[in-house]
């Protein structure tokens, strides 16, 4: 990379890498896990952690009715366009540290330094910059996942959102005035959204390239289903005449793997999350609820995938003995990030001697749902291994420290030159 007096928009790394480890330390354990589920107290000091930040570097923040956390750079005119950037700071059980969090202290960094520059030029921006910390990116507490930034999308109502409940019943309603993020801003769509986002797979980092761009995403098909058998006990029950619910579980487990394998590469499947009841070593189940994903980048492969996996259920419960009942069914569209934005980050990286290797996001992430509403974009940089919610996921501060500077210059030069400079005037219309 350029040394630093030819950088457009420069940061400090050293306050980068300090953010990154406040972050840290909430929810934080000392194996490198992340426990920081959306909505709970941690995440709630999260929040009111980067809500401090926001305050001390004169961002005005604003919360919406779902609890979106937003930050205001008013760096133009109160009716100059708005790039939002961002990403999430709650995490999955026993996650780790930079699945989301990342993007959104690179973008509080990125942000910054443009403003710094700005204002050492003399200058005002052509656009206003706000950061974004989305509600329940990761559909690990409440379901489905990608809920706030669906909600402001306009894709999920927000009645049915707030009602959404947890494991022990409480609804994101309760979670979101319990913490004291129950807002009622109104924040306008914006013109465009940038994010930042460990790969989560190894293309990059097998390849020995820092940086890459999701230029698709794949579509996910997801259930949740429930198989119905009887309890009994699993002593003097007869083995012929027991309605086994966790057996039909099995059964249909093992199906979806090989109808992944019918696929090839087309098709991921998985169940991720199994609730048994009543759960007791000695007591025939009588229900066992399956949290099912399909996911694929070609709607046919993923309508197809669909197709057999209820012919697959029917067959499972026939054989346990049960019955079924689909009790929800969530659906994503595949599709394409805004080819503007992907130019832009193709020609900054270049600047910097680095490649932007394009790939597809199989996992979903906030700028997929707000893609219906306006350009938007997910960036990625290497992940050691390509390890994703897991304690050992890792990305050096050399490497998240040069792809935040590369966010930092993409944002200069929207604000240097405007959003028709970049070809994000008529995408945005």
């Amino acid at each position: 990379m350029p040394d630093k007096t030819h950088l457009r928009a420069p940061i400090d790394p050293s306050r980068l890498r300090a953010m990154m480890g406040e972050l840290s330390t909430f929810g934080g354990g000392p194996d490198g896990s992340m426990n920081r589920m959306s909505l709970t107290r941690t995440d709630g000091e999260a929040r009111d952690w980067l809500g401090r930040w926001f305050a001390e570097h004169d961002f005005v923040q604003s919360i919406d009715a779902i609890g979106n956390q937003f930050g205001k750079a008013a760096l133009a005119g109160a009716n100059a366009p708005v790039i939002m950037v961002g990403s999430h700071i709650d995490s999955q059980p026993n996650g780790g540290r930079f699945d989301g969090a990342l993007g959104v202290v690179a973008a509080c960094e990125a942000v910054l330094a443009v403003a710094e520059k700005l204002k050492s030029e003399n200058r005002l921006s052509a656009c206003n910059f706000q950061v974004v910390n989305w509600t329940n990116e990761e559909g690990a507490r409440f379901q489905p996942s990608l809920l706030g930034s669906s909600v402001f999308a306009g894709s999920a109502e927000l009645d049915w959102a707030l009602d959404r409940a947890d494991g022990d019943g409480v609804t994101v309603r309760q979670a979101l005035a319990e913490i004291g993020y129950a807002g009622s801003d109104k924040v306008p769509v914006p013109d465009a959204l940038i994010e930042l986002h460990i790969e989560g797979d190894k293309h990059l980092f097998e390849a020995g390239e820092l940086f890459g761009v999701f230029t698709r995403y794949w579509g996910a098909t997801k259930y949740r289903l429930a198989f119905l058998g009887r309890q009994a006990h699993t002593g003097p029950t007869p083995m012929a005449e027991r309605k086994d619910a966790l057996l039909a579980a099995a059964y249909l487990i093992g199906d979806l793997k090989e109808i992944a394998g019918e696929h090839g590469l087309d098709l991921h499947t998985s169940v991720g999350r199994l609730e048994v009841f009543p759960n007791s070593p000695n007591t025939v189940p009588s229900e066992a609820v399956l949290f099912i994903e399909l996911r694929s980048g070609s709607p046919e492969v993923l309508a197809e995938a669909e197709r057999k996996m209820k012919l697959r259920i029917e067959a499972a419960a026939d054989k346990a003995g049960v019955t079924y009942e689909v009790r929800s069914i969530d659906r994503r569209k595949a599709g394409r990030f805004a080819p503007p934005l992907v130019a832009l980050a193709e020609q900054v990286a270049a600047d910097y001697g680095e490649t932007a290797r394009h790939l597809d996001t199989i996992g979903g992430h906030d700028a997929v749902a707000m893609s219906s509403v306006c350009p938007s974009i997910v960036m990625a940089v290497r992940s050691r291994d390509g390890v994703i919610h897991h304690p050992t996921e890792f990305t050096s501060p050399e490497d998240y420290t040069r792809a935040t500077q590369i966010l930092a210059d993409m944002l200069y030069t929207i604000a240097s030159e405007g959003l028709q400079a970049v070809d994000l005037k008529e995408a945005a219309t």
